[in-house]
Parts: C-alpha cells; structure tokens; sequence
C-alpha cells in the first residue's frame, strides 16, 4: 500500500525529496544497498516485482537517461552487468528483465532519479498469488537478501 499510495515518492524533480538522493547517506543495510560505485550504487527495490529486484542508480539526481555523463553511462552499464553476475551466483536465475522507465507515463515509480531495474527471472515465477490474492509471496526478506548479495558482489 505504500507504494500504491506514493509513500516517499517527490512531487517534483527537486533532490531535497528523491529517495534515491537521500538513501546514500544511510549505512548500506539501512539503505539496502548492495553496492557503491565512484558514480552510481546498486540497491535492493523496496517494492520488488521478484526476490533480488535491484536497482542501479547514478549519485548524482538526474532524470533522463540522455542526461548521463559518458563515465556514468559506463558505470551503469558495468553495475548492471555485475548486478547480474553477482544474482547468478546468489540465486540462479533463469532470466532477466533489465530496463529504465523513463517518465510517468512510461511507468517510472520515480520519474525524478533515474534508476535501472535488474529483475531476476525464473520458469515458472508468476503465479496466481497476485492476480486471486493481490499479494506478492517473496521467500526473504529484503536485509537478508542484501546482505546476501553484498557479501558475493565482485571485488
């Protein structure tokens, strides 16, 4: 519900209320992040679609992803991969769902902070639980997981 209702979603694009701007200056496992890189970090969505739904973020508050410097579309991009890497080994995904939504109208939960998704897949992972019951089942909880996948990530 609070997802639905836009708990800690900014009105605007003004950093002072991005979530994505003030979760850095949490310690990682208050924040579930993962992982910081020099431009971007790794953090677990607080409202997943699937167990280990990361995200991966730039530091600094931007909203279009043309918006980027060169040096943060690489991080991004090498985040991404070592995202996928680290929930490879963690938890065997059969797949992957990776993308932005850029815009409200594209869907983006936080149209203000630009962020990648990193969804793992697996055969067989969409069942009738939220269709009948509107409920997601996960089978962790987020801090485990992100303890889980911050003690694997690469070095």
């Amino acid at each position: 519900m609070a997802y639905i209702l836009g708990e800690n979603k900014p009105s605007d694009a003004s950093s002072g209320e991005c979530p994505f701007c003030r979760i850095p200056a949490l310690p990682d496992d208050e924040g579930l992040i993962v992982h910081r890189g020099a431009l971007a970090f790794v953090l677990l969505n607080l409202y997943p679609y699937a167990p280990g739904h990361l995200m991966v973020c730039p530091f600094r508050h931007v909203a279009d992803y043309t918006d980027l410097t060169e040096d943060e579309v690489v991080e991004v991009a090498h985040l991404t991969r070592a995202a996928m890497r680290t929930l490879r080994e963690v938890s065997n995904p059969h797949g992957f769902n990776i993308g932005m939504n850029q815009g409200d109208v594209a869907g983006a939960g936080i149209a203000a902070h630009l962020h990648q998704h990193v969804v793992p897949r697996w055969t067989g992972d969409a069942n009738f639980m939220p269709v009948i019951a509107r409920t997601k089942t996960l089978p962790q909880v987020l801090t485990d997981t992100r303890d889980l996948l911050a003690g694997r990530w690469p070095a």
